[in-house]
């Protein structure tokens, strides 16, 4: 073991153990956009990340985000992550069940499919924080 330790700092593999430097993969991907909504009176947070462009020939990059972007949601004790449809126009997310599209900033279409199609109405929040 003593003989890899040497290896293993100069790989800077435990480089963030004795220096207490974060490794880059700590923080995970960097959002692109992160807004704030209150839906249904409740608090959300709405983060969009790049992802994978698992399709470059898609020619719908609306508003920066290719195929393979994605949306995190976080809403009451839900945390979701949606990926983005390739429908054309404005980006939306669904993964068949939960739906989101913020085409009106202001007042996304948040919705969720239990049976029926539940709509929740949501508004972005101007309280800061």
């Amino acid at each position: 073991m003593t003989c890899l330790l040497p290896l293993l700092l100069s790989l800077g593999l435990l480089a963030p153990l004795f220096c207490g430097v974060p490794p880059a993969w700590a923080s995970g991907p960097a959002a692109l956009q992160r807004d704030r909504y209150l839906c249904e009176g409740t608090p959300l947070v709405a983060e969009v990340f790049a992802g994978a462009v698992d399709a470059p020939g898609i020619p719908n990059t609306a508003a920066g985000t290719p195929p393979g972007a994605y949306v995190v949601l976080r809403w009451q004790d839900w945390t979701l992550q949606l990926p983005r449809t390739n429908n054309a126009g404005a980006p939306s997310y669904t993964d068949g069940r939960w739906w989101w599209n913020p085409v009106d900033p202001e007042h996304p279409t948040f919705k969720q499919r239990r049976g029926k199609v539940e709509t929740y109405a949501c508004e972005r929040d101007g309280g800061g924080g």
